[in-house]
C-alpha cells in the first residue's frame, strides 16, 4: 500500500489525476477455513478484516480513492457479467480434475511443482509447493475449466512486445520462461459442498467460481466494468500500474492478461512486483510468532517515519529484513541530524534571514550561477536532483529516488558545512549580511524548498512542516516549482519556528523510546 500511495501522489504532485485501489480478497476456502476456526459466519469475519485494513490504510496515510471488497455486490456482478462472456466465448468447459491444492495459496500445482516434507516441530509428514513451501493436499473433483492453454502464443507474443511489462526484469523472465514451458487450462471453480465462500457459477449452484479469477476482477470494477458504450476508458481503465507481492506474481501475470485478452479488454501497461519484508532473516510467520504489528510501529515512530523507512530500505529486487534499530538509525543519522539539522541551521539563523536572501538573490539572472561560488552546487545539484527522481519514477523505481533524495540532502548539508556562512557575515548594514552569505543561505534554502516538494509523496505531514517553516504557498508545492529559481516569494515561516517541537521537523529520538 506504501509502495502505490507513494507513486500515487508523485503522478498528482506532476500535475496527474491518478486513482488508487487497494482492499481486501474475501472469498475462497482459506477464508472459509479461517472463520469456521474462529467460529463466525465467513462475512462478519470479512468485516472486521476489512476494517482492520481500512484503519491500518488511514494510518499509513493512504490516499486511496477506492476500498474494494470482492464481497461488494457490484464486484459480484461484474465477476458474473464476465463469465457469461467468456461460457459464450467457448473459454470455460467442465471436466474431471485432479491434482494437488493449496488452500494457502488459493490454487492447483503440477505433480512437478510439489515435495515431500517432515515438519521439524511436529514430525508430520506432508506435501508442500516448491514455490511457496504452502501445504497442499489431493483433491479430485468436476470443475469448470477456462482455456488458458489457448493464450500462450497471445501472451508471449505481448511478453515480447512489452519486454519491460514487469519490473523488476528478471521477473519477466521468469514468467516468459514459464509460459514457453507451456500451459494447462485452468480450474476455475470449485464444488460448493466444498467451497460455500464465494460467487456462485451463474446458472450452476453446484459450483463456486475460483477465488482467483473472482479476485482479480476487482480493479476492472473500480474502473465501472462492464462499461457502457463509449464509457470503456471514464474510470481510468486500463491501470497504468498493477503493484503486487513476488508471491502472486503468476496470477497477475499470466492468468489475469489471458483473462483480460479473452474478454478483449485491454491489459494494465505495467506490473510492479516487489520483495518482501522478512524479520531477521527470516519469512514472516503468524504460526510463529514471527511477525511485525504495523499499529503499534506507527504508533511508536509516527506515519512518515515508517512510510520513508519502507520506501528506503523496502526490497523491491530482494528481500529487505525489518529492524526497529534500523528505523532508529535512519531518524537519527539522517532525518534528525541531516534533513532536521540543516532545516534548523538554514531557517533560524539570527545573522541571516532567508526571505532575504530569497529577495536579493533569487532574481538574479541565471549566468550568475555558471561559474563562481555556489556555482557548483547549482549546476551539479540543484539542477539536475528533479530530473532524476522523475527518471527513477518512470522506470517505477520509488526506492531508488528515496535514495537519491537522501544523497541530495546530505550534499546539500556538506555544501552548507563547507561554505561556512557564519565566519563571513558583514560586520556593516544590520539585516544584511552581505551578497556571499545571502547566496550561501538562498541555495541552502533552494535545496530544502526542493526537498519539502520532492518528499510529499513519501512523507506528506513532515514535507509540508518543513515547505511551512520555509513559507512556501501551497499552489507552488507541486513537481512544476521543483527547480532552482522557480519560487521566488517564499521565506516568511508560516508557523512559529521551534517551539515546542511543533517547529521542529525532527526532535531527537532515543533508542528507547
Amino acid at each position: 500500500m506504501v509502495l502505490t500511495d507513494v507513486i500515487k501522489r508523485w503522478h498528482v504532485l506532476k500535475g496527474s489525476k491518478a486513482i488508487l485501489c487497494t482492499g481486501t480478497d474475501e472469498h475462497g476456502l482459506k477464508v472459509q477455513r479461517a472463520a469456521s476456526k474462529a467460529g463466525v459466519e465467513p462475512k462478519l469475519f470479512c468485516d472486521k478484516g476489512a476494517e482492520i485494513f481500512k484503519d491500518l490504510a488511514r494510518k499509513a496515510e493512504i490516499a486511496n480513492d477506492h476500498f474494494v471488497r470482492t464481497t461488494d455486490t457490484e464486484h459480484k456482478d461484474a465477476v458474473e457479467y464476465a463469465w457469461f462472456l467468456l461460457q459464450e466465448k467457448g473459454l470455460i468447459y467442465e471436466q474431471k480434475h485432479e491434482g494437488w491444492y493449496s488452500v494457502t495459496d488459493e490454487c492447483f500445482y503440477p505433480q512437478s511443482g510439489v515435495q515431500p516434507y517432515l515438519d521439524p516441530p511436529t514430525g508430520r509428514k506432508m506435501m508442500t509447493s516448491i514455490e511457496t513451501g504452502s501445504e497442499v493436499e489431493w483433491s479430485s473433483e468436476e470443475n469448470y475449466h477456462f482455456r488458458l492453454s489457448a493464450f500462450r502464443d497471445n501472451l508471449l507474443e505481448f511478453y515480447k512486445a512489452n519486454p519491460e511489462w514487469i519490473t523488476p526484469e528478471h521477473r519477466m523472465k521468469e514468467v516468459v520462461h514459464a509460459v514457453e514451458s507451456g500451459l494447462e487450462d485452468l480450474s476455475v471453480s470449485r464444488p460448493s459442498d466444498r467451497l460455500t465462500w464465494g460467487i456462485r457459477v451463474p446458472g450452476d449452484d453446484s459450483q463456486t467460481i475460483y477465488v482467483w479469477l473472482d479476485a482479480l476482477m476487482n480493479y476492472a470494477t473500480k474502473a465501472g466494468y462492464p462499461w457502457a458504450p463509449g464509457r470503456e476508458h471514464a474510470g481510468g481503465w486500463p491501470a497504468d500500474c498493477h503493484v503486487i507481492g513476488k508471491d502472486i506474481v503468476r496470477f497477475h501475470c499470466i492468468y489475469w492478461p489471458a483473462f483480460l485478452m479473452a474478454l478483449g479488454l485491454p491489459l494494465p501497461k505495467k506490473v510492479l512486483t516487489h520483495a518482501h519484508w522478512t524479520l531477521g532473516g527470516s519469512k514472516m510467520s503468524k504460526s510463529t510468532g514471527r511477525v511485525v504489528d504495523p499499529f503499534h510501529a506507527l504508533d511508536r515512530f509516527g506515519s512518515d517515519v515508517m512510510r520513508f523507512y519502507m520506501a528506503h530500505d523496502g526490497g523491491i529486487q530482494d528481500d529487505s529484513s525489518y529492524d526497529n534499530h534500523r528505523i532508529i538509525k535512519i531518524y537519527n543519522n539522517f532525518l534528525n541530524q541531516q534533513l532536521g539539522n540543516l532545516v534548523s541551521r538554514v531557517t533560524r539563523g539570527k545573522k541571516w534571514s532567508v526571505r532575504g536572501a530569497v529577495q536579493r538573490i533569487a532574481r538574479k539572472p541565471r549566468e550568475d550561477w555558471e561559474e563562481g561560488p555556489g556555482s557548483k552546487f547549482w549546476n551539479n545539484s540543484l539542477s539536475t536532483i528533479a530530473p532524476k527522481i522523475d527518471a527513477s519514477f518512470d522506470a517505477y523505481d520509488p526506492r531508488k529516488a528515496a535514495l537519491l533524495i537522501a544523497d541530495f540532502v546530505r550534499g546539500a548539508n556538506a555544501f552548507f558545512q563547507m561554505s561556512q556562512p557564519w565566519s563571513k557575515i558583514l560586520d556593516f548594514g544590520p539585516g544584511e549580511p552581505g551578497e556571499e552569505v545571502d547566496k550561501i543561505i538562498y541555495l541552502a534554502a533552494e535545496a530544502l524548498r526542493m526537498t519539502g516538494i520532492l518528499l510529499q509523496p513519501y512523507m506528506p505531514n513532515k514535507a509540508n512542516n518543513l515547505l511551512d517553516q520555509l513559507g512556501v504557498q501551497k499552489d507552488r508545492r507541486t513537481f512544476d516549482y521543483c527547480h532552482p529559481g522557480a519560487d521566488l516569494d517564499y521565506g516568511e515561516p508560516m508557523i512559529e519556528l521551534g517551539v515546542a517541537h511543533k517547529g521542529t521537523l525532527f526532535p531527537p529520538l532515543s533508542s528507547d523510546e
